[in-house]
């Protein structure tokens, strides 16, 4: 399958917490890193926000597409399950990361995520898999701002509690769903605006709104911190709103 392919019906969702075709394939991870230093942390709404951004931007690059150089592995990735995990790293070991292949995005408050081509679940490059996954965990200095409702928003589920690292992987999820859904000329104008977006989380009310809208949902596969099925995230951009 490639980044260019229609969304998945819920039954063969890669979301999905039961049994799906998708396990019999060979599963591999997409790698996040999040740059957080003990004196300098991001803020958790700029991270959260970055690793959505980092998603769609190597869902876009040209390396992913076609011919390129990560194309394969993200064929790959995303004939399984859809896997992120998100790691973190200061100093020597950011620079570290830094080095390997992969895009490094910048929030608009300075957070900064890396983002890696998929890779086996086992075949994690000697330079991450001595990342720390767990735990990780952030605050916003000051509330943040209202999001942008004239473009693209990830909804936090109001009732779902999870670390910062578990709510980057779910928010880059959302947007990846999100990516699925869009046209070409959909995607290319969020591309080229930079992928603008927002991340909040409403009220209980407005949540059951969101979902009856009929926008993508993640349902979590329940692999590390809450239940199976759980619903985390809405993902609704304006192209998407009926």
């Amino acid at each position: 399958m490639s980044s260019d392919d229609i969304p998945f019906p819920a039954s063969e969702s890669p979301f999905r917490s039961g049994p799906t075709d998708r396990d019999q394939a060979p599963q591999f991870v997409l790698p996040l890193v999040l740059h957080l230093e003990k004196t300098d942390p991001p803020a958790r709404t700029d991270a959260l926000r970055t690793a959505a951004r980092a998603v769609l931007t190597i869902l876009a690059d040209e390396r992913s597409l076609g011919d390129g150089a990560w194309a394969e592995a993200m064929r790959d990735w995303q004939d399984a399950r859809i896997r992120k995990v998100v790691r973190r790293a200061r100093g020597a070991e950011w620079r570290k990361a830094a080095a390997l292949d992969g895009i490094t995005v910048t929030g608009e408050d300075g957070a900064e995520v890396r983002v890696f081509p998929p890779i086996p679940l086992d075949g994690w490059p000697k330079e991450l898999a001595k990342l720390q996954v767990s735990g990780t965990d952030l605050e916003d200095p000051e509330p943040p701002a209202a999001p942008d409702l004239s473009g693209p928003v990830l909804w936090l589920n109001p009732e779902v509690d999870m670390s910062a690292g578990k709510t980057m992987a779910q928010v880059g999820h959302g947007a990846q769903l999100a990516w699925w859904e869009l046209s070409g000329t959909e995607r290319k104008a969020w591309r080229e605006a930079g992928f603008p977006l927002s991340v909040a989380t409403p009220g209980a009310a407005r949540w059951r709104e969101l979902t009856e809208s009929g926008l993508p949902v993640v349902r979590d596969a329940g692999f590390t911190e809450i239940a199976p099925g759980s619903c985390t995230v809405i993902a609704d951009h304006p192209a998407l709103r009926r």
